[in-house]
């Protein structure tokens, strides 16, 4: 699995369960606070779209996980 595999696997989980988290109509509902959450990542993922700085990949690209630049 790639670095950008990954990112996006944790990004789509961190918004899930913040949605989940931050939802009044949702049975496991804590604060309506978890939403910043969801607005963090999402703004994070916004701004790498363009700038191609995400720092959870660059964070898993110096523990030695590759880039999915090319498919093998």
């Amino acid at each position: 699995m790639n670095a950008e595999r990954i990112t996006h696997i944790v990004a789509g989980t961190f918004i899930l369960l913040s949605l989940l988290l931050g939802v009044e109509d949702s049975p496991l509902f804590v604060s309506k606070n978890f939403l910043w959450l969801t607005a963090f990542v999402g703004f994070n993922l916004f701004q790498s779209g363009f700038t191609s700085f995400c720092p959870l990949t660059r964070m898993l690209n110096k523990c030695g996980i590759k880039d999915g630049t090319c498919r093998t």
